[in-house]
């Protein structure tokens, strides 16, 4: 599943894949996967990503589907 709540967080920090990859430790290809729902960060890298946009992890990461 795409992560566009990821990508809209990068965009409202006016940050691309590469400058967020720099802030977190990665490479800007990982940013790129996470967003396309190609990979599962690990919990400290999710926290990572949620500092460096000043979000929560709920914000990015939790996923509200309806049973």
């Amino acid at each position: 599943m795409k992560n566009l709540r990821l990508k809209a967080a990068r965009a409202r920090c006016d940050l691309s894949q590469q400058a967020l990859a720099d802030r977190v430790g990665v490479t800007r290809q990982t940013i790129s996967a996470i967003e396309k729902g190609d990979y599962n960060p690990t919990i400290n890298l999710c926290l990572a990503i949620c500092h460096a946009l000043n979000v929560t992890l709920n914000d990015l990461f939790w996923d509200e589907q309806e049973n």
